[in-house]
């Protein structure tokens, strides 16, 4: 796990170096990073976009079988993602970048504190950490006419050993995921909405066929949909910064993947957030944002997060 930290807080510092590197002021009107460079817009030819967030996610609360809130048995229970995300733009006519998208995860349980996540351990006991997922991604823009909708498309590929009867660390999925983003600005360019639809599949072995040398637990989500829709409000109160709330409703639709009682495991949330992005320099953007999951169906949390992510346009 020593390795693991290494590496996280390396890219880190490359990412923040590269920003840097660049002079920290804009001499020209032209649109900041921070206002032309949402979801929805892709790179040129060339550019590259190197994006490395950090999402800290803790619970006490979920719900029961229904929407009930109840608490915890066992205490707090808190999830470290770092997702690092590279692309670059490889067509003349700025519609198509391709890149990679990396997964690293702590988990803890049993009423540890959630900065406990930060530890990276990785036992059988109330601990999990490592890489998880590799994902090749693409992203599109299908119609040369309408500039600020685009998709991306990866694939998720599960890359961390199968401990029997572990903690939770990640889906035992193959997922392959598309999202879909536009975004309109108005108000003089003060405001902007934006709007994300997450169709997702997770495919892998029924929990029912699962091995006693293989964990159970990392399969729920085998052969199932995911369908997260989300939107963003956000406001520029300059060229370098921006404010925003957002709102999620997701579903989660499981359709061959039954328990024992032949049933298959159906979810659902909504959350509310909020948060704001600043330029540090021309190819540096830094982002906050805090979400609280407000309800729920069938054995969701209801926790909150906070996220810290850079991001360098070069």
């Amino acid at each position: 796990m020593k390795q693991i930290r290494k590496i996280t807080l390396l890219l880190g510092l490359l990412t923040t170096f590269l920003g840097y590197s660049q002079n920290i002021t804009n001499e020209d009107n032209r649109q900041t990073n921070v206002q032309e460079y949402t979801p929805s817009k892709l790179l040129n030819k060339g550019q590259w976009d190197v994006k490395f967030f950090n999402s800290l996610y803790t619970q006490t609360k979920k719900t029961d079988g229904g929407s009930n809130t109840v608490n915890i048995s066992t205490g707090r229970e808190s999830f470290f993602t770092n997702t690092t995300e590279i692309y670059t733009g490889v067509s003349k006519n700025s519609r198509i970048n391709i890149g990679l998208i990396l997964q690293v995860r702590s988990n803890v349980f049993n009423g540890a504190k959630a900065f406990n996540v930060f530890s990276f351990k990785d036992n059988a006991v109330d601990a999990r950490s490592g890489l998880t997922t590799i994902a090749p991604s693409i992203r599109v823009q299908p119609f040369k006419n309408i500039g600020n909708f685009s998709f991306t498309s990866s694939l998720y590929l599960p890359v961390f050993k199968d401990i029997p009867n572990a903690p939770y660390l990640d889906k035992r999925s193959v997922f392959w995921e598309t999202k879909f983003f536009y975004d309109k600005t108005f108000g003089g360019g003060d405001w902007q909405v934006f709007t994300e639809v997450d169709l997702g599949f997770n495919f892998g072995e029924k929990t029912i066929d699962a091995s006693v040398n293989t964990n159970k637990g990392e399969r729920f989500a085998n052969n199932s949909l995911s369908l997260p829709l989300s939107v963003f409000l956000s406001y520029f109160p300059s060229q370098k910064s921006t404010v925003f709330v957002n709102a999620q409703q997701s579903y989660f639709i499981g359709y061959d993947n039954p328990n024992a009682n032949g049933q298959n495991f159906s979810q659902n949330y909504t959350a509310l957030g909020f948060g704001g992005k600043y330029q540090l320099s021309k190819v540096l953007n830094i982002e906050v944002s805090y979400s609280k999951f407000i309800r729920g169906n069938n054995f969701q949390g209801l926790g909150n997060t906070v996220s810290l992510g850079l991001r360098a346009i070069l």
